[in-house]
């Protein structure tokens, strides 16, 4: 004898070996044997073996048309055999039986269980014609997703599919045909989704595609600005007896700073720090704000930058030459000969630009033989005068030794920066990725860079310790120390930043460029204008959650940010590898991955990629590299040491281990793309 019985969710057949009232002892066809409650047994039979039973009745199955099953069967609560006995005849066979048991289980839309095991009851006409359209639908999307999945093997994307792109790849939802049309596509191909979707044309090019996912990150609603005014600074500010200048890049069209100098030649001398005061209009939680708080920062990259404001807001507050413009002031005055701070002051005013000074333009003329005067070419066109300029650059190489005397060790400025400029007639719009780009060097610590750099240390550390006094909290940036590992932290306390060498720094500096700037500004204006009654008039109270909220939003938009532009430099690193044909580079291994792999930098591009043959070398051993083929969608090059230069060389540059804030995570290989679409999917969840 044998039993037919249910056992989570799964129809079993096996011999009955042994029954009792409540029980049997039942042997499968494996040989295993179990344990089957008689609540379980559906139905017992002598002919056929099981095996053969299950596998006759599952083919007898699908010939059962389930309208036709639907009209015989009663109103009322009915077992598989009734309908068996109706469907077939009234001498069903223990093979139709179950074939009909098989039948009525797998159309839930049809039939429903009834209240005991085998016992089923028809559903509402209504919910039947629910259902079928349901499963007709269901049928229409797979038809669809398999057209889709043919398009792509085939080289040609499908619509649907371009325009959800970006979201297939990096953040899908797993129900929708598009994704699933990709799944399939990829799992019949065997080929990677993003191959297969850059094979089927779905993305123009290398430049669009990480253009295209910057905007899909962080800006899905687009990079245009509501039309928006910017209102007027109302406060009858006085006038500076100054005559200012800033010194920024050509393209730099948000001025937030700029210096000026009084009583040179007296013995004591007072250096302005002038920033521009879009906080002397702008109101926390205004239209204006709100914008800022989104974006937090503007985005730099190369031939192009999305700003933080408006233009037309910028344009309002920037430090333009030729214009009396609103400004905090920080005025430090110094002994001339010791250079030791005797007082400072911080004002809001109207300050006189006189010029607004291009580094990229004078670099190679304001230099520090020029300043020193052991170069002594006139220069007559630059509207400052050499003594005012010497002045800065012996003002900044001081202030700077102090801070390394702090820090304990001096900062390297061994590494050029690079500058990254792309041909092309307008910067109002974002490149094509085709355009030629000529990648120049600027060496670190130029006198000009270290007269602002050393300006904006000295208000930052300044404000931020005025604040501080004042118990007015302020966003800092600190770093308990040099140690390996120790990182560059935000917070509302004044700590000492060990990597700068001063004992506390909040960016109050650019404004227009950074929302911790704003902020921050805020803050000062209420101590300029309260003083020590300014933690009850400042926007900003101690321990305020929105300051906190602040921060963790900044932190993370900037961490981003500087990933895109580090992102967007190497695709530009790379194309101009391409364009130059550069076939070898020589190189300066950096660190040991493993494997006989070797990190190393080129010695003359911002590029850091990892090279093979490099077995046995010491760190800081120069060698020329030859180049493989280059990935621009995964922003990757390769290379193989051909010749070994210089094996005793010391690295050059900053070491990757000394902590300092500056490192080279952005010159780091760009690790393989991450994609979402995920192919571990199993056949059920990609039907569902």
């Amino acid at each position: 004898m044998y039993v037919l019985f249910e056992e989570a969710g799964k129809f079993m057949a096996g011999r009955i070996l042994s029954e009792a009232e409540a029980s049997a002892q039942v042997e499968l066809d494996t040989g295993k044997r179990v344990k089957v409650k008689s609540a379980l047994m559906l139905l017992k039979f002598d002919k056929p073996a099981p095996a053969v039973l299950l596998s006759e009745a599952t083919a007898l199955s699908q010939s059962i048309e389930l309208e036709l099953a639907y009209a015989c069967a009663p109103d009322e609560e009915f077992g598989f055999v009734d309908l068996a006995q109706d469907y077939f005849s009234a001498s069903a066979s223990a093979t139709e039986q179950v074939a009909a048991l098989l039948r009525l289980h797998e159309a839930p839309h049809y039939f429903r269980r009834g209240g005991a095991k085998g016992r089923f009851r028809k559903a509402p006409p209504e919910i039947v014609q629910q259902a079928l359209l349901a499963i007709e639908k269901k049928k229409q999307v797979q038809a669809q997703i398999e057209a889709w999945s043919a398009e792509l093997v085939a080289g040609s994307c499908p619509a649907p599919i371009r325009e959800q792109l970006y979201k297939i790849l990096f953040r899908p939802d797993k129900n929708t045909p598009e994704y699933k049309a990709v799944v399939e596509a990829s799992k019949s191909s065997q080929t990677a989704p993003l191959a297969l979707l850059q094979n089927a044309g779905a993305i123009a090019s290398p430049w669009d595609f990480h253009w295209q996912r910057f905007l899909f990150d962080l800006f899905p609603k687009g990079t245009g600005f509501p039309a928006l005014q910017a209102p007027a600074i109302t406060e009858d500010l006085p006038l500076a007896p100054v005559q200012a200048f800033s010194i920024d890049d050509s393209h730099t069209t948000e001025i937030d700073d700029a210096l000026s100098l009084q009583g040179l030649g007296t013995g004591t001398v007072t250096v302005g720090i002038h920033i521009a005061a879009p906080g002397l209009a702008l109101e926390p939680g205004s239209p204006i704000d709100q914008i800022g708080r989104a974006r937090l920062s503007t985005v730099y990259m190369p031939g192009y930058k999305i700003t933080m404001l408006p233009d037309s807001v910028v344009q309002a507050y920037t430090l333009t030459e030729g214009r009396d413009c609103p400004a905090v002031s920080l005025y430090v005055t110094f002994s001339e000969d010791t250079l030791e701070v005797q007082s400072a002051q911080t004002r809001l005013e109207r300050v006189p630009i006189l010029v607004n000074l291009r580094h990229d333009q004078l670099d190679e003329r304001i230099t520090r033989e020029w300043l020193e005067g052991a170069d002594q070419s006139d220069h007559a066109d630059v509207p400052v005068s050499r003594a005012t300029l010497g002045f800065f650059w012996r003002w900044a190489q001081t202030l700077k030794a102090r801070r390394e005397a702090v820090r304990g060790k001096p900062e390297n400025f061994s590494r050029p920066d690079y500058s990254f400029k792309l041909e092309r007639d307008s910067h109002s719009t974002p490149p094509t990725g085709d355009e030629t780009v000529v990648i120049g060097t600027r060496q670190r610590g130029a006198p000009l860079d270290l007269m602002v750099a050393e300006a904006m240390i000295l208000a930052n550390s300044t404000w931020g310790q005025w604040m501080a006094s004042l118990g007015v909290p302020g966003i800092y940036r600190s770093q308990a120390s040099l140690a390996p590992g120790v990182k560059v932290r935000m917070g509302t306390k004044a700590l000492p930043h060990a990597g700068i060498g001063v004992p506390s720094y909040a960016w109050s500096t650019s404004p227009l460029r950074r929302y911790t700037d704003l902020v921050n500004q805020w803050q000062i204006i209420a101590c300029a204008r309260h003083g020590a009654t300014a933690a009850l008039a400042a926007p900003f109270k101690p321990k305020d959650a929105e300051l906190f909220s602040i921060i963790s939003g900044f932190d993370a938009t900037y961490s981003a940010y500087n990933g895109v532009q580090s992102s967007m430099e190497r695709y530009w690193t790379l194309r101009h590898v391409q364009q130059q044909a550069l076939e070898e580079l020589d190189a300066s291994l950096v660190k040991e991955m493993g494997g006989g792999i070797w990190l190393a930098r080129a010695d003359t591009l911002p590029l850091m990629f990892s090279v093979m043959g490099a077995q046995h070398l010491p760190r800081g051993a120069r060698v020329r590299v030859k180049l493989a083929d280059i990935d621009l969608m995964a922003l990757d090059v390769r290379g193989t040491v051909v010749a070994h230069l210089d094996a005793d060389a010391p690295l050059q540059g900053q070491t990757l281990s000394e902590g300092d804030e500056a490192d080279d995570e952005d010159l780091l290989p760009a690790g393989p793309l991450t994609i979402a679409v995920d192919l571990g999917d199993s056949a059920q969840d990609a039907a569902a």
